[in-house]
């Protein structure tokens, strides 16, 4: 019989209340609490903490306060990551960033979702789809990323969008709902 966490990583409806996936939460909840708490200037303390806490670390990178996420072994981050303050992860399904990828103030990734049924939602049923985001992506700050969408290699995604579909490769994407306006000018400053 399939557990509600394995249900959760395959993207199948699971039960949130799950005992296992409560203290899993209540265990990266009290890693992120710790971290948040911690002088900035602590940086080794707060590198062990989310050592301890992601599936990967690919390299070098700087996670500023406040952060949250929900598990944290789902969250994995290539060499070159940075994440501006108010981040947030809802990582029940994988979070995979390239190398190079900037995050603006907060930027909230969300891999869960809840039934349109009525009467699935309410018996606590949700589901979690992936997010990829590629190399050389720069998100803008106030982005929300809903559940199952991707963001292609060299990208740029304005401040204060909302990515529910897929956004392609090397492109300049803005708004609600997020979409291509122009393609990235390799050669503009600005």
């Amino acid at each position: 019989m399939e557990t509600e966490k394995g249900k959760m990583l395959k993207g199948l409806l699971y039960q949130a209340f799950d005992e296992e996936l409560i203290r899993e939460r209540s265990r990266a909840h009290d890693l992120v609490y710790e971290y948040n708490r911690l002088k900035p200037s602590n940086i080794l303390e707060r590198e062990k903490i989310l050592m301890s806490l992601f599936g990967f670390i690919g390299g070098r990178f700087n996670i500023e306060q406040p952060f949250f996420c929900d598990y944290g072994y789902n969250i994995c981050i290539g060499k070159n990551f940075y994440a501006n303050t108010g981040c947030t992860i809802l990582d029940e399904a994988k979070v995979v960033f390239g190398d190079n990828v900037l995050l603006g103030p907060n930027v909230s990734i969300y891999t869960a979702g809840h039934p349109v049924d009525v009467k699935l939602r309410n018996e606590g049923l949700e589901y979690a789809y992936p997010v990829t985001i590629g190399n050389n992506v720069w998100i803008g700050g106030n982005t929300v990323i809903l559940p199952g969408a991707s963001i292609g290699d060299n990208a740029i995604i304005g401040a204060g969008s909302v990515v529910s579909k897929d956004i392609p490769a090397g492109v300049v994407a803005v708004g609600n709902p997020c979409r291509m306006i122009r393609l990235v000018d390799e050669n503009a400053e600005k």
